[in-house]
């Protein structure tokens, strides 16, 4: 029998049926806005698997009434798209809800744009890749990029809520508890969360779901919490501030916690977050020697992944830190937000004449005027004194400041 799956049964008919991305769809928020006021542009909606791509497209133009049309980049063919650019003209305009937009091809692009631009068709692309790096400008330059944000355990728990409650799985009985256990073990993917609601619903014969139905299925361990108790999320905020902290008894309690959780992706994205952002210019070997411990923890597959995972997370923990680099541009990010930017001096622009060009001169340097005018006097690198090198950039630094007075 082919039925649909519970993810699909779920998804949102309309627009206040969407779960999470508040960002987007709470009042007053653009997404929300816009369907209040009865108009939807071209745009991309970009993020992690399971967390609503799809259901507000569909809840979009469902809630307006609009016709659409479902594309996927790689399954549909060149012919397809001429069929619904066709439906297009017959009824005077249509949108495409493109997925896998990252892998449309040339042919299909060009084919698209002229009725983008004219506005007979409105793309809704879907896309799991960041569109600034995968996207053809020609596509990304019509649209308007939103990105989704991970879900949380309370929202995930509301999806799965309504599940327990719809028509769709019959005499299910499950108490709060293991629903938390779901949510936990889903890590922000709702699709996933209902897959695993609907394999532990069907693997039971009287669809009594418990804590051991899912440890038949599912053989990692299940660090159960709930609101009060620390969550998987809070488990990776604490093995940051650990290493922050340099507790490396702590920074090892929470890597244990994430190994036996299986859970190294996020680990290995967070351990190259804090290289950078919590030891940085202290030691700038970290982030080389972080990479590497990955590289071989990949290699090697779990049980023997932890051995270089441990090694790097002992040297991170009683590694000195220093957050000034990324504090520094923090601060240049904040002006150019703020439109505070101005015109590059003529002397630095491409094919200046009157450049001076630093190795021609004693010791590599020279002085000349770098920043815009209304900005020359601005400090963003305020260095420290957290070890020998960055000491070492900071008698630089200050050298340097004394030659341009």
């Amino acid at each position: 029998m082919n039925e649909k799956p519970l993810a699909v049964k779920m998804r949102p008919v309309n627009i206040d049926e969407i779960i999470g991305q508040t960002h987007l769809l709470g009042e007053n928020k653009i997404i929300r806005n816009m369907i209040n006021n009865n108009k939807i542009f071209s745009m991309i909606l970009y993020g992690k698997p399971g967390i609503g791509k799809t259901s507000i497209a569909e809840a979009m133009v469902k809630t307006l009434n609009i016709k659409y049309r479902l594309l996927n980049a790689v399954i549909n063919n060149k012919k397809d798209f001429d069929i619904v650019i066709e439906e297009a003209k017959l009824f005077g305009g249509l949108v495409i809800i493109m997925d896998e937009i990252h892998r449309l091809n040339k042919d299909k692009q060009d084919l698209l744009l002229p009725y983008l631009e004219s506005g007979l068709i409105t793309l809704i692309g879907l896309t799991t890749s960041n569109p600034y790096h995968k996207i053809n400008p020609a596509i990304r330059s019509r649209c308007q990029i939103f990105e989704l944000k991970e879900l949380n355990s309370d929202e995930i728990i509301i999806g799965l809520k309504k599940a327990v409650k719809s028509s769709h799985l019959k005499d299910i009985q499950i108490n709060d508890d293991v629903i938390d256990i779901i949510a936990n073990m889903s890590g922000g993917d709702l699709r996933y969360a209902f897959n695993l609601l609907e394999i532990a619903y069907y693997s039971t014969n009287d669809y009594i779901i418990t804590k051991e139905t899912l440890k038949n299925i599912n053989n990692k361990p299940v660090f159960f919490h709930d609101k009060n108790d620390d969550g998987h999320y809070d488990v990776i905020s604490a093995f940051q501030k650990s290493i922050r902290g340099s507790d490396v008894n702590a920074s090892l309690h929470y890597l244990a916690r994430l190994i036996e959780a299986e859970d190294l992706d996020i680990l290995y994205r967070r351990m190259t977050v804090i290289a950078y952002e919590d030891i940085g210019l202290a030691n700038p070997s970290i982030g080389p020697k972080v990479d590497a411990a990955i590289n071989a923890s990949e290699r090697l597959g779990l049980p023997e992944a932890r051995i270089p995972l441990g090694d790097i997370v002992i040297e991170m923990a009683l590694s000195p830190k220093s957050n000034t680099g990324h504090i520094a541009l923090d601060s240049a990010l904040e002006d150019i937000r703020n439109g505070n930017t101005g015109n590059v001096p003529d002397h630095i622009k491409t094919n200046s004449i009157t450049y001076k060009y630093p190795h021609d001169y004693p010791n590599n340097y020279v002085k000349q005027q770098y920043l815009p005018d209304n900005l020359i006097n601005k400090k963003y690198f305020k260095p420290k004194n957290t070890s020998k090198y960055e000491e070492s950039l900071k008698n630089i630094y200050e050298k340097l400041q004394k030659f341009d007075k």
